[in-house]
């Protein structure tokens, strides 16, 4: 009696180690990191929130950015996507300009491109509202590398403080200065690195007659104003898309004639140098989102951006006023005339 209870026993634990070792690796495997985000909605946020202009003026309406919601995916989160139709999959390595660039460089590149867009946003606000602005701060940094292609020691998130010693206001001067030089030439570039100033030595490459150095840059302006502004957006933010709507909420709280005549506009759209309306991704999320909150009117950069939207809320019936904007006095000026 006492040998079958024993047996029993065991048995019983047995099973129920069974159990949570297979319960373990079932948590283990869903959770493994892949390649991949997912998309699984969008919404909209009040730029107001945002956005702050000292003495600004109030408005009936408000301005939204559009925005997706997008997860990095594991196993479990993939496996689940393909049980809701709207939910997006997309490879990372679309986000990548190497296969030795990793989640973090793309962040990095992404945070970069709110911290720009929010400089351009800035300038054409003040700009166009004819306040004063002026350039405090002109940075450049290191967004991409060619490792196999052009062998550097330059690295993802370097800010280049001189190259030979000579300092540069944009692209084009880089530009202008790598063309006077030989492929082959080296030269000695002065970078900020975790905090630290180092000296690199790389190789000038050539490819189409064109002198390079292997990387991609980018330029990231900061400016004084006179209001001040203050512009905040969360940490998981990021992305050059709601660079039409920043602009369009700083030049209303600029300016006396409120843009949004008591409605609520939503968009999407970078902004660029030159004030043109730049295309994004994910703009059927993006329109869904803004039907869900109500908004009255949908901001489109044109091209395909705007066909797509087009075509969707056509298929869709959706109810929400489409306005295709292509550059920011172009959308300002639609807005005036919106009855």
């Amino acid at each position: 009696m006492l040998q079958k209870l024993k047996t029993a026993f065991e048995k019983y634990i047995l099973d129920d180690i069974v159990f949570y070792i297979i319960m373990i690796l079932l948590f283990i495997i869903c959770n493994i990191p892949l390649n991949y985000y997912v998309t699984i909605g969008g919404g909209i946020s009040d730029a107001s929130s945002r956005i702050k202009v000292d003495d600004s003026y109030s408005s009936k309406g408000s301005f939204n950015i559009s925005y997706v919601t997008q997860a990095d995916a594991n196993v479990f989160i993939y496996l689940v996507s393909y049980l809701f139709p709207t939910w997006e999959r997309e490879n990372a390595d679309l986000y990548k300009y190497s296969q030795e660039e990793n989640f973090d460089d793309i962040q990095f590149r992404s945070d970069l491109d709110l911290k720009s867009s929010n400089g351009i946003s800035t300038y054409w606000a003040y700009t166009l509202a004819e306040k004063s602005i002026s350039v405090v701060s002109e940075k450049n940094y290191v967004i991409a590398v060619f490792p196999k292609e052009y062998p550097t020691e330059l690295k993802i998130k370097d800010e280049i403080l001189s190259i030979d010693g000579h300092t540069f206001q944009n692209l084009s001067e880089l530009k202008e200065y790598l063309q006077q030089k030989n492929a082959g030439d080296i030269v000695k570039i002065n970078v900020l690195r975790d905090k630290k100033n180092q000296e690199i030595e790389t190789t000038i490459y050539e490819k189409n007659g064109i002198k390079l150095l292997g990387i991609n840059v980018q330029f990231v302006r900061e400016y004084d104003t006179d209001p001040d502004v203050e512009i905040k957006f969360k940490k998981k933010e990021s992305g050059p898309s709601g660079g039409l709507i920043t602009t369009l909420e700083m030049y209303n709280q600029l300016t006396k004639k409120d843009l949004t005549k008591g409605k609520i506009i939503a968009g999407t759209g970078t902004i660029e140098e030159d004030g043109s309306i730049g295309e994004i991704g994910g703009i059927t999320h993006k329109i869904l989102g803004a039907v869900k909150a109500h908004a009255d009117i949908f901001l489109s950069p044109g091209g395909d951006n705007y066909k797509e939207a087009k075509a969707y809320i056509k298929e869709k019936k959706l109810k929400i006023k489409l306005v295709k904007v292509e550059t920011i006095q172009e959308a300002i000026e639609k807005l005036e005339n919106l009855s």
